[in-house]
């Protein structure tokens, strides 16, 4: 993968995780950087995730999908997020209106 691309990744989601949560950012075990990347973009979508409301649901899948909307539907981090947003329609679909499906 080009460095340049994997830098950009890599501050793209240490802001996320900055704006997510207090905690300091996560030591990367040795390894990979691309694999150190992708779990790490992995923990904060699943933060992100853990942490929606009906009210901030919105929010979250769009900064969730400004992580990954450039990227092949088969890249792990974007399948998550796909998943993730079914999750969120879900959580903050309207009380009382029936499922369209």
């Amino acid at each position: 993968m080009d460095p340049a691309a994997l830098r950009n990744r890599l501050l793209v989601v240490t802001g996320m995780w900055r704006d997510a949560t207090d905690e300091p950012l996560p030591k990367l075990p040795p390894g990979d950087p691309v694999a150190q990347i992708e779990a790490f973009e992995l923990r904060v979508v699943d933060l992100m995730f853990a942490e929606a409301t009906p009210e901030t649901a919105r929010r979250v899948a769009d900064r969730t999908w400004d992580l990954v909307h450039d990227r092949p539907d088969d890249d792990p981090v974007k399948r998550r997020v796909v998943e993730g947003h079914e999750q969120l329609a879900r959580m903050s679909a309207p009380r009382g209106v029936p499922d369209p499906e």
